[in-house]
């Protein structure tokens, strides 16, 4: 079965047809500088197609994101980890869903491994999957660069080697690769030559000119005609398109990107003393930060004359100390004792013997029954107050079982893995290095990294990175997991 998608009208009044099927065979290039109309023609032949043949495009702008609504396209953001994103690409090959992979926000080097993961998935896919599908790429330059860049060598390789794949390898995979690009200059030769048909708009550099004048079989002098296409012509040539070079205009399209053109506005009436006053005048709509102001420490005379005081005082016996002060009451004025010396500054840097010793003073102040804890006790809860573990977390089974683990690693790790079991049971994000330093004892973030790969080398978790460059920690005996977070987080 023959389908012919309209693309718009030819420059003698006819109609631009394309060949669907012989596109699915031969592969598509599109060039255009900024506002030549690429995204418009690639929206066009998006939505013509849109039931005909199951899609796949990769937006490094979200422009595309706008097809889900009237079309039924999966927005595919690129969070999580590399490994879910390519099994996110092989059920897209499995269940025939088009899809929109979202890569707005995302740094380059980020951009081309999401791509490059998410092509690999589609084109590793079971050969009982291999469906036709379009794979749109936008911005190809930036997927396939002619030459290296601010990248890193890892994130072009794989990039480059994806595309290289998807256009030279994957028709017999059912995988149709449609590549847009501002500069033919900047997209990788053996990328763009194995497209069989063209669509190329306006474009002002003489090697741009030269490259889309050679591709046509055009010839030099013919080449200054592209300076002179208006926004969303465009020239066509390939077997699913013309046999002869013709001039198309694309048509409208029933969807709209979320950039869009820019429109002239008129700049708002304001006099020269207000419009100052809007600029230095914080609006009351903007938040204020306030840090909070840690605590005054106490000083040793303070604890002396707290001594002073208790000496004066009668003290009364075990006896009835333990009848006002039930085991839930004493628990709970040994974590508010430790609470306020982990708020003194640098508290969490200090000594466990020193802290132990400030420790045993207040609860001899506060007059608590049944002695002081020892230092083995002593340990097991600093550990607990050092992950900011409150009292409603503590009481849950899942907690319980979140300390039967931890008791299996030394002391000073305890409050570590607690603190990630905390961000996890409440899915949270993972905190980040100095958290973690902190939680151990120290300032160094390195040592954080240590002990998450300490703990990881020991099979009590594992990290991975998601697409976005955050922290994910899965904690293997107890199947939690936290959300992504920065490692670099303050």
């Amino acid at each position: 079965m023959t389908v012919h998608i309209d693309m718009g009208e030819e420059a003698s009044g006819g109609r631009a047809g394309l060949d669907l099927e012989e596109l699915l065979a031969t592969r598509l290039l599109v060039q255009g500088n900024s506002g030549s109309g690429k995204s418009h023609l690639l929206r066009r032949l998006l939505e013509q197609s849109a039931s005909w043949v199951q899609q796949a495009i990769i937006d490094p702008e979200g422009d595309f994101v706008s097809l889900a609504d009237k079309y039924g396209h999966v927005v595919v953001d690129a969070v999580g980890t590399e490994k879910d994103l390519q099994l996110i690409a092989g059920r897209v090959r499995q269940h025939r869903v088009s899809v929109v992979l979202n890569l707005e926000g995302l740094d380059a080097d980020r951009q081309m491994k999401a791509a490059a993961t998410f092509l690999d998935g589609l084109f590793d896919a079971d050969r009982a999957l291999w469906y036709p599908m379009l794979v749109i790429v936008d911005e190809a330059q930036l997927f396939a660069p002619a030459a290296a860049g601010e990248v890193t060598e890892e994130a072009r390789r794989r990039s480059l080697g994806a595309m290289t794949n998807l256009m030279c390898r994957g028709r017999k995979r059912g995988l149709a690769g449609v590549i847009a690009t501002q500069r033919l200059a900047k997209l990788a030769k053996n990328v763009a030559a194995e497209a069989s048909n063209f669509l190329m708009g306006r474009t002002f550099l003489d090697i741009d000119m030269a490259r889309a004048a050679d591709l046509l079989g055009m010839e030099r002098r013919q080449a200054e005609a592209f300076r002179n296409l208006d926004r969303g012509h465009f020239v066509a040539l390939g077997p699913a398109l013309s046999r002869r070079p013709v001039s198309v205009k694309i048509g409208p399209v029933e969807t709209a990107g979320r950039g869009g053109s820019p429109k002239l506005l008129p700049l708002p009436g304001q006099p020269p003393a207000d419009a100052k006053d809007l600029i230095f005048t914080p609006s009351p709509d903007e938040a204020v930060r306030v840090r909070p102001r840690p605590p005054e420490p106490q000083t040793t005379g303070d604890v002396l004359d707290q001594l002073d005081m208790v000496t004066r005082e009668p003290v009364p016996t075990d006896n009835q100390a333990d009848a006002e002060l039930d085991e839930g009451a004493r628990e709970a004025a040994l974590q508010g004792i430790l609470t306020e010396i982990l708020a003194e500054k640098d508290a969490a840097f200090r000594p466990v013997a020193t802290l132990y010793q400030d420790f045993q003073v207040r609860c001899r102040i506060a007059k608590l029954p049944g002695g002081v804890p020892d230092l083995a006790a002593f340990r097991e809860k600093l550990a607990v107050a050092r992950a900011g573990v409150n009292a409603e977390t503590v009481d849950g089974e899942a907690w319980q079982q979140a300390e039967l683990v931890a008791a299996e690693l030394p002391d000073d790790m305890r409050g570590v893995y607690l603190l990630l079991a905390k961000a996890a049971l409440a899915e949270i994000p993972c905190p980040g290095n100095l958290e973690i330093a902190t939680a151990y004892g120290t300032r160094s973030p390195g040592r954080a990294r240590w002990l998450l790969s300490h703990m990881e080398e020991r099979g009590f978790l594992v990290c991975a990175t998601d697409l976005r460059g955050n922290r994910i920690v899965t904690l293997n005996d107890l199947g939690w997991r936290t959300a992504p977070g920065d490692e670099a987080a303050a």
